[in-house]
């Protein structure tokens, strides 16, 4: 994550005192607030969002099961060009599918 000046000068400051990391955050959170910051969630980021998991990828892995649902992740992974992580993501989250036995 890229850092403002004032952020960076800040942690040097902290490191200075010799301020855990822990108290350096803490120390900042209380700047944010005491500045008039109301929310704790994360602020928007500047950068490409992460395209991996994307629609067509999506589509991808879901025809690749609708063709063969035995098919392991690595063998999607291979198939499509996506890394495994993507495709685990893609199938057990996106598509809320889970490994079955098939004993009986």
């Amino acid at each position: 994550m890229k850092r403002s000046l004032e952020q960076r000068m800040a942690i040097k400051f902290c490191v200075k005192l010799e301020k855990s990391t822990a108290e350096t955050i803490q120390m900042w959170w209380h700047k944010a607030f005491a500045e008039g910051r109301e929310d704790v969630s994360d602020e928007n980021r500047a950068g490409r969002p992460s395209t991996s998991s994307s629609d067509d990828n999506l589509k991808r892995v879901r025809d690749l099961l609708n063709t063969d649902r035995r098919l392991s992740v690595r063998l999607i992974s291979e198939t499509i060009d996506i890394t495994k992580t993507i495709v685990h993501e893609i199938v057990s989250e996106s598509l809320g599918m889970r490994k079955l036995s098939s004993e009986v």
